[in-house]
């Protein structure tokens, strides 16, 4: 849409206003049906996203439910400041920054990794059926996944019986902080890692096959196809979603967490959503929460646009 809108512009630049007027609705009845299409997204964006985001004000308020948003009285920064303040501030950061770094550096790569030998395989009906495999858990419920963590990593669950044929002792792998940051971050990688994996794939059909001929030609085998042709053609899709992610640094998801830890393992599993929600919906402080909310998305628009400018000034891939 953006290259859309440049070309529309460039066409209509140095045009009088009336015939620009007249370009632009016949654009808009040749493609009504595409504008047509878009609305739907326009109004979820404009309803669930844009709409609700006069709420913010409580960030700012002493919010109670009977004053409403806009009668509740003014605090300014105070709720930020008791959370900068806060005991457990440092924790919940390190903790949010910690299982984002491990799933950059394991579940980042992964659905490359995995899409990379989809692509070597040349048995298309081995191919489908490993695609449909890794795609399956894609689908589960985040429920049923951490019931099932739950069960596997009980003292008597799967993980603890097979250790025990080994003669090893049973642990409690949902009490061990030590443990958590690891059996989120690795199912995560069985959960979504064929679902990720589409995306390159679309990415590699796109790539010219007289490339891998002319490799080919110059005595390339198939790792050096993938270094040298394979790779830098997808390299655009893996920087543009690189750097998604690491916008996305502050934003763990909660449900996931919160249907896997306890308070024994608060000290490497509680993050900033986590606290949110026991403070917001379960402690019923909604200005404070907003206000730790609030601050999760200005740093991880800072950390976007850092991602983004970083990425611009040392390579020709970037968001905007």
């Amino acid at each position: 849409m953006p290259d859309l809108d440049n070309n529309l512009v460039q066409a209509t630049a140095g045009i009088p206003v009336e015939s620009k007027r007249s370009i632009i609705k016949k654009d808009l009845i040749r493609n009504r049906y595409i504008y047509l299409m878009l609305l739907p997204v326009i109004a979820y964006y404009g309803l669930f996203h844009y709409g609700p985001m006069y709420g913010l004000l409580i960030a700012f308020k002493d919010y109670g439910i009977a004053d409403g948003v806009w009668q509740s009285p003014w605090v300014g920064f105070t709720h930020f400041q008791h959370f900068f303040e806060n005991p457990y501030f440092w924790r919940l950061i390190r903790n949010t920054l910690m299982i984002n770094i491990y799933e950059l550096l394991f579940a980042f790569p992964a659905p490359i990794i995995l899409a990379l030998l989809l692509n070597e395989l040349r048995l298309i009906l081995f191919k489908r059926v490993v695609q449909t495999i890794s795609y399956l858990p894609h689908f589960i419920s985040i429920v049923v996944v951490a019931g099932m963590l739950v069960d596997f990593a009980a003292r008597d669950g799967l993980i603890n019986n097979i250790l025990g044929v080994f003669g090893m002792e049973p642990v409690a792998f949902l009490q061990e902080p030590g443990w958590f940051r690891f059996i989120y971050v690795s199912s995560g990688v069985w959960q979504g890692i064929g679902w990720g994996s589409i995306i390159y794939l679309a990415a590699m059909s796109t790539i010219d096959p007289t490339l891998y001929d002319a490799a080919r030609m110059d005595g390339a085998g198939r790792w050096k196809q993938t270094l040298h042709v394979t790779i830098p053609d997808i390299m655009p899709t893996i920087v543009i979603l690189f750097i998604l992610s690491i916008g996305s640094m502050l934003s763990v998801g909660s449900e996931k967490i919160i249907l896997l830890y306890n308070p024994l393992t608060y000290e490497t599993a509680d993050v900033i959503s986590t606290y949110v929600y026991r403070k917001g919906i379960l402690g019923a402080d909604f200005g404070y929460s907003a206000a730790v909310g609030l601050f999760n998305s200005v740093i991880s628009f800072v950390l976007l646009t850092l991602a983004n400018t970083i990425s611009k000034r040392v390579s020709e891939h970037r968001l905007w």
